[in-house]
């Protein structure tokens, strides 16, 4: 094993199932028989954990694993439980149900999946009352078949059942705007390599079969097969010869949220319990979160840094040298967690005008549990109501309640095709450049929606023109200029440069507009039949058209209450230089060419400024 893959392979930890299941199958069934109980009285409960940089937070809270520890911040607040691994998701449910605990750990897709189990009685249904982490450490590697996530109807996927990589394929389905139908799913057991189970998990299966077009990986994993989140696999050792990350929670940033919850009557009776612990893990995310960015300095505190070394010491201990051999590890592990914090709860919890906030981000996650027939009724989650302001004071917090928003370092120009995530488009009406909020509003929704999905994404409005006018003129103008001659091949008509003989290929666009713009044997003298001016007006009414969608859509997000970052909409004139049809034979083919065309572009993290914590 690499130092590199040893370092990495805890960067996120999903639990593993006991046995494989069918697509089919529903959580309650994969759980199997359990008798729902009691909140059993206990001095000290099981509060779980995840192998995962959010829960080091809770090992600071808690002064390690097990019993909490004297003079901790969990102590303090008068809380008292008991650190256990909770990476078996099914053995958490399990327990929490028959009620040895009160207290869940998992991700909120994952609840999602487990809603109906959770929800059937009302004792045990789910409050949600602490988010840890947005995940950054979770990728989908991908084959050359899948340049972009549109590309991936028809593919076959593998991914781990029964973890957050479900609720990640079903936001990226979205976005490209497919089904689950629209693909095919190979379920894996594990979600990376264990020792005894070898080709049980993705990144093993998508290098074993090469039918597989993608899998959904852990950090090391990625790595493996593509040598780097920016890298494409040469094929060498464990890569995949022209694998690269498709998608990852570095740039869908708000997808895989981490979250405690805990039983409605357990809550009901100890809110204010609930609500210390609560206060004393924020205030540890604070603490490491500014430890770890001081570890991070060229001029380090040194009494923070020894501090943080004895975190990264406990961290190791607690979760194993097999996972995290040295300090070097822990630390990756802290810094693909993506911490929320204070503000980043008062944004999930209680920001109405969050497209990502918990109840959206809730219902999408129970939406998709129905829809598979993980669950044969719909039961929603519940949120605990907390006051912010008053957890603020309960646990000493320096953090504000909002947080600045991000700042992306990059012009429309630096981007290459290559760096498309996913990409879709609303057609409009010639030359139209103003667009009735009526017409486009759920177009324009779905704009701001993703957004807010991808927050270390940009999106650049790219406006298009259709090219049949600049045809059309180019060949008059070429056949009456005496530069272009043409003839009948079959039921084909061709066309050739007079000069050379060379042919022309009317539909590669860019070639004819290289023609046009770079001489003057394609110029009329009537303005109205001149390619050269008509390519102008084009570009210039496409630069008007992406401006404008892009104010439409920054007014609607006004008008429906959602919180917007201008700072990640950019817009693109792109003129008639990518048509969808390249030669439209009526007004349907040019009508998909004029068009808005919403693409999202990775950004190289080193360029997108943000807050310490996320929201």
């Amino acid at each position: 094993m690499t130092r590199l893959r040893r370092a990495c392979l805890a960067l996120f930890a999903l639990p593993l199932l006991a046995l494989p299941a069918a697509a089919e199958d529903s959580f309650s069934k994969r759980l199997g028989a359990v008798k729902v109980g009691d909140v059993k009285p206990a001095p000290v409960y099981d509060l779980p954990f995840l192998t995962w940089g959010g829960d080091v937070a809770t090992f600071i809270a808690n002064g390690g694993d097990k019993e909490t520890k004297k003079d901790t911040l969990f102590d303090k607040q008068g809380i008292k439980v008991n650190l256990v691994n909770g990476d078996d998701f099914l053995g958490q449910v399990k327990n929490y149900l028959e009620g040895k605990t009160p207290f869940l750990r998992g991700t909120l897709s994952q609840l999602g999946q487990a809603s109906e189990a959770l929800g059937q009685d009302p004792r045990t249904a789910p409050v949600v009352f602490l988010q840890l982490t947005w995940s950054a450490g979770d990728h989908m590697v991908a084959r050359p078949t899948c340049k972009t996530l549109n590309d991936l109807k028809g593919k076959k996927i593998v991914l781990q059942e029964g973890g957050p990589h479900v609720g990640m394929l079903d936001d990226a389905l979205k976005s490209a705007g497919l089904k689950w139908s629209d693909i095919k799913v190979v379920w894996a057991k594990n979600v990376t390599a264990v020792k005894g189970e070898p080709d049980k998990d993705p990144a093993a299966m998508f290098r074993k079969d090469p039918t597989i077009d993608a899998c959904f990986v852990i950090s090391p994993d990625m790595v493996d097969l593509t040598g780097g989140l920016e890298k494409t696999g040469d094929g060498s050792e464990k890569s995949v010869k022209g694998a690269k990350v498709l998608v990852s929670t570095v740039y869908l940033d708000h997808s895989i949220a981490d979250v405690y919850a805990c039983r409605k009557d357990y809550f009901d009776k100890n809110k204010a319990q609930v609500e210390k612990l609560t206060a004393a893990y924020l205030k540890a995310s604070e603490d490491l979160v500014d430890l770890r960015k001081n570890h991070e300095a060229k001029e380090k505190d040194k009494a923070k840094e020894d501090r943080y070394k004895t975190i990264l010491a406990m961290t190791k201990t607690i979760l194993g040298e097999e996972t995290i051999p040295d300090a070097w590890a822990a630390h990756g592990l802290i810094m693909d967690a993506a911490f929320a914090a204070l503000p980043g709860n008062y944004s999930f919890f209680k920001d109405e005008k969050n497209t990502a906030n918990f109840e959206r981000r809730a219902k999408s996650a129970v939406d998709m549990a129905v829809a598979q027939g993980w669950a044969s009724k719909r039961f929603d989650l519940t949120a605990a109501d907390f006051d912010y302001a008053n957890l603020k004071k309960i646990g000493d917090l320096k953090a504000d309640l909002k947080l600045g928003e991000k700042k992306f370092d990059v012009k429309v120009e630096d981007f290459k095709p290559e760096d498309t995530i996913v990409f879709f488009s609303v057609q409009f009406g010639a030359d139209e450049s103003r667009f009735d909020e009526a017409k486009y509003k759920e177009a324009f929704k779905k704009a701001i929606e993703e957004a807010r999905l991808y927050g270390s994404g940009v999106i650049v409005v790219r406006g298009h023109v259709d090219v049949t006018k600049v045809l059309s003129q180019f060949v008059k103008a070429g056949l009456a200029n005496n530069t272009l001659t043409r003839a009948k091949v079959g039921d084909v008509t061709k066309y050739y440069l007079k000069k050379t003989g060379k042919e022309i290929d009317i539909t590669n666009t860019r070639a004819v507009l290289d023609l046009i713009t770079k001489s003057d044997d394609f110029k009329t003298e009537a303005p109205e039949d001149n390619p050269q001016l008509t390519v102008k007006a084009a570009q210039k009414l496409s630069e008007e058209r992406a401006q404008a969608v892009r104010k439409a859509i920054l007014a609607l997000s006004e008008t429906i209450g959602a919180k917007l970052n201008e700072n990640q909409f950019k817009t693109e004139g792109v003129g008639v230089v990518e048509p969808v049809i390249a030669k439209p034979k009526n007004e349907e083919d040019a009508a998909l060419n004029r068009r808005a065309e919403f693409r999202i572009y990775k950004v190289t993290p080193e360029k997108v400024t943000k807050a310490d914590f996320i929201d």
